[in-house]
């Protein structure tokens, strides 16, 4: 059965199921994100703050449950957390479809933006841009000029020589003023977006077709444009201070209006963190960039301190659903994986296998983060899984080769001749994208430079399983690797799971083109390919299941919810009996800052509330499961029983593995000649995917962009931390 007949023998509930997700879509990017979008381009103008918010403010403010911030939460607010509900609602349906989304070759409407993902930046500040990404970037920029620009021309109209004089100040002193207040207003927009990407789980990202690690880039975009707005901000108001006599301004914490000192503490916290973000600094110091990036949380708690709650509320949504993600993260980390075993490669290489429920579902080229508190309690690093969550059921598994110095702890750790028997981990995640489309190509092109190879093992399992398990015609794949040693060679051996004897190789087209660059002629040492190392983990140790169950995104959807309305109420309650009776809405005598903090104590209680509830009940209905899978017996070595090396001879000199073998063609002393080797291959449409080096990555996309054949279509799935 072919990809066409399968896709054209769905069942009519899954054509309604489509049409549903096709109108959520719709409702969500056209009415609620454009909409948003349409408030954020008519802040600036006078019919907004004139008009539109005058009339919202007359008709929310006037509560005595929400006072001043009633307004803020109604526009910009709920809009996101609908934004986001929706994303949930469309994610769950998308799992009640087929697994395997699958799609002719021969579909001609497959490709209408494939002229615009195609790489038009290569090189440059940006990195790899497509042309989306171009498009987008230079219209948030856009409407960045139009904001400063409406904000400046509506404020300097004002400003006069009678009005300045009033103020005892210089014409140009009340437009510097005028001015250092509106970048601030500007650099908030960015502030409002800055989350979104960090987001592991989210559900907005997925509803855009975003994986967090492919929008880390947009992440980095933001904090730049974000530090260098506000550093501009303090700047100029530090000038106009000094300039019209009020230094003292500074160290000014207003009760009732804007808190200089916090403003300035929370400018500080970024400036440290952007000043440790440098790529050079973050390279060479990772553990200054990771530890120092924490202030994150001091900067967001005096920035609200400083502008008050109720403007917070403008950029809440995108740290409101940043704090849901972080705290499922931080519960799934409290417990301890179980830890299987290890393949270790002479090339300091190793594969950690876990143990998981049948129930964790995942796509390829999704990423895991992985603590070892024996190495560094605070550190997490992120790994491409390489395990099939359909061909292996019961583990999942990363290969993490020893560059840095974290990972060379760990090698050091595992590979040793006496290796512990435990190791004790902390995982989160895995996070991916929420369906891949490899199906729609006639070829797929792999590139990968080092250990760029493992996002690949991935897709090469994936088309293993469909092509044997689903008998479903899959495309020709074609791996490019490129390796610094022979001994590097031994990661191939880790393309197929430890057990492999279900696996059909001939049912897959498969062609690796392994090239060693730093050796003209194998080189032979004796040593074993790869070998085994098994633990023996506690009983307290769980294996990896959902966090969130089978319905994860109807139990996120749940917490979004619920923990919002009970803020509400929450907070409603505290502004009724408490706040309202003192200042009767006039904000003119309660203390701002105490009201955010209140606000901001109301937030943390209820998403800490109702997210622990949640896994609470999750982790309860899958007690039993989780407990037939932990008290399952790891499969047995050869060898002694007291042995914790695995032979892996017989394992190598099974059928798959040498059909594997067959396959590769290795080739020493040179680099592969990218640009003819591409452009070689035939069909409609061949898929190019890159993962590695930066240069490599660079190369690979100068030739996809250059235009000189239609057939090709790129797709770069490293991501940058």
């Amino acid at each position: 059965m072919d990809a066409q007949v399968v896709k054209s023998s769905s069942p009519p509930s899954h054509v309604g199921i489509h049409v549903m997700r096709a109108a959520i879509r719709l409702l969500a990017v056209f009415v609620v994100f454009l909409g948003s979008l349409f408030v954020w381009f008519m802040m600036p103008t006078n019919t907004y703050s004139q008009i539109w918010r005058l009339q919202i403010r007359q008709k929310t403010n006037t509560s005595t449950y929400l006072g001043s911030e009633g307004s803020n939460i109604v526009m910009f607010t709920f809009p996101i957390l609908f934004l986001a509900l929706l994303g949930c609602v469309f994610l769950h349906l998308g799992k009640k479809l087929n697994d395997y989304k699958m799609e002719s070759s021969s579909n001609g409407t497959k490709n209408r933006f494939a002229v615009w993902k195609k790489p038009m930046l290569v090189k440059g500040p940006l990195g790899i841009v497509s042309g989306i990404e171009l498009a987008f970037f230079i219209m948030f920029i856009a409407l960045l000029i139009w904001s400063f620009s409406t904000y400046l021309h509506n404020s300097f109209a004002k400003i006069t020589p009678k009005s300045a004089a009033k103020n005892h100040e210089k014409i140009w002193e009340s437009k510097l003023d005028s001015a250092a207040l509106r970048l601030g207003l500007v650099g908030n927009i960015c502030l409002a977006f800055l989350f979104f990407p960090v987001a592991r789980g989210s559900s907005i990202l997925a509803l855009f077709g975003l994986t967090s690690e492919g929008s880390i880039k947009y992440h980095i975009w933001l904090g730049h444009l974000v530090m260098l707005l506000f550093t501009a901000h303090g700047l100029c108001y530090i000038i106009y201070w000094a300039a019209t006599g009020q230094i003292s301004e500074m160290v000014q914490w207003d009760k009732t209006g804007i808190s200089n000192i916090a403003g300035e503490l929370s400018l500080l916290f970024g400036l440290i963190m952007w000043a440790t973000a440098i790529p050079r600094i973050r390279r060479k110091i990772f553990e200054l960039f990771f530890y120092t990036h924490y202030l994150y949380i001091l900067f967001m708690i005096f920035f609200i301190l400083h502008v008050g709650m109720s403007y917070a509320f403008i950029m809440l949504p995108g740290f409101y659903l940043f704090l849901v993600d972080r705290f499922l993260r931080f519960l799934q980390s409290g417990t301890r994986a179980r830890l299987i075993c290890s393949r270790v490669l002479p090339c300091e290489t190793l594969e950690l296998n876990f143990a998981k429920s049948p129930g964790l579902k995942y796509n390829p080229t999704s990423v895991m983060f992985i603590n070892v508190p024996s190495i560094s309690k605070m550190q997490w690093h992120p790994f491409t899984v390489t395990s099939n969550s359909s061909l292996e059921p019961e583990n999942i598994s990363v290969v993490i080769k020893a560059e840095g110095s974290w990972t060379k702890k760990l090698y050091q750790m595992v590979s040793t001749p006496s290796p512990t028997d435990r190791i004790e981990v902390a995982v989160e995640g895995p996070y991916g994208p929420d369906s891949t489309h490899f199906l729609r190509h006639d070829t797929l092109v792999m590139v990968s430079g080092g250990s760029g190879i493992t996002p690949f093992i991935s897709i090469i399992r994936e088309l293993l399983l469909l092509s044997t398990a689903f008998k479903c015609r899959v495309p020709k794949v074609v791996l490019i690797c490129a390796f610094k040693s022979s001994l590097d060679l031994t990661m191939l051996d880790l393309i197929l799971p430890m057990s492999s004897t279900s696996i059909e190789m001939s049912n897959l087209e498969l062609q690796i083109e392994a090239y060693v660059t730093r050796e003209t002629e194998p080189k032979t040492d004796g040593s074993k390919p790869l070998r085994a190392i098994w633990f023996k983990p506690l009983a307290t140790d769980a294996p990896m299941s959902p966090i969130l169950g089978k319905n994860h995104w109807l139990c996120l959807a749940l917490i979004i919810a619920s923990s919002f309305i009970m803020f509400l109420i929450l907070i409603g309650i505290i502004t009724r009996y408490y706040i309202y009776p003192i200042d009767h809405n006039s904000n003119a005598i309660f203390a701002n800052w105490l009201r955010s903090v209140l606000n901001m104590l109301t937030i943390c209680v209820a998403i800490a509330s109702t997210a622990s509830a949640v896994v609470f009940w999750n982790k309860k209905k899958n007690a039993m499961q989780n407990k037939q899978i932990q008290n399952m017996e790891g499969p047995a070595p050869t060898g002694t029983p007291e042995s914790q090396f695995y032979n892996a001879d017989r394992e190598l000199e099974s059928l798959p593995q040498q059909s594997l073998a067959q396959a590769t063609n290795v080739h020493y002393g040179g680099r592969p000649d990218l640009k003819k080797m591409i452009f070689e291959f035939k069909g409609s449409s061949v898929g190019v995917l890159v993962s590695g080096p930066k240069k490599l990555r660079h190369e690979v996309a100068t030739i996809c962009s250059s235009g000189l054949v239609e057939n090709v279509h790129f797709e770069s799935i490293s991501f940058s931390w």
